[in-house]
């Protein structure tokens, strides 16, 4: 499983050094994303490199898993405690549509709060430093990060995630 580390870089090149560092240690380049202020990410980061700048796809799917159940409980209750003969089929159009209403109300939320790296670390970004973060093994991260430090000057940050939680 790919956790994920952040490190903070002064500026451009600092960040350029720190992802050269990381491929040198055997990142895969897909897995190397840069997050600066949007007037540096616009003028200077390649959009392949962008993190996303909302958490919608995470919030979408909490949402219709969470809809989803609540839609079956709901269905399962009417069968259960009402005379109307609803039948399971029935319960399952109430999953379905609880999944429905659960995702897009959910991404609507999420759609307008900012990435978890961009919430915890705006105050960094705002101050105008690069932020280069690296997904991977624990152990490639745990070899990787002294080369990036020492070949960047890049400091570490207190954030660690799997990937699949912040995905």
């Amino acid at each position: 499983m790919k956790i994920r580390h952040v490190f903070s870089t002064p500026d451009l090149d600092s960040a350029q050094a720190a992802m050269n560092a990381a491929l040198e240690a055997g990142v895969h380049d897909d897995d190397i994303l840069l997050i600066a202020r949007s007037d540096i990410e616009l003028e200077s980061i390649p959009n392949e490199r962008k993190e996303a700048d909302t958490d919608l796809m995470p919030a979408a799917l909490r949402g219709a898993g969470i809809g989803g159940a609540a839609g079956l409980a709901a269905g399962l209750a009417v069968v259960a405690a009402t005379p109307i003969a609803l039948t399971l089929a029935g319960a399952a159009a109430a999953t379905m549509a609880g999944a429905m209403v659960g995702c897009w109300a959910s991404a609507l939320v999420g759609s307008s709060l900012p990435d978890p790296i961009r919430r915890k670390f705006h105050d960094e970004i705002e101050a105008g430093r690069i932020l280069v973060v690296v997904d991977g093994s624990k152990e490639l991260l745990t070899a990787a990060e002294p080369r990036i430090v020492a070949q960047s000057g890049a400091t570490p940050l207190p954030f660690e995630a799997h990937k699949a939680a912040v995905a």
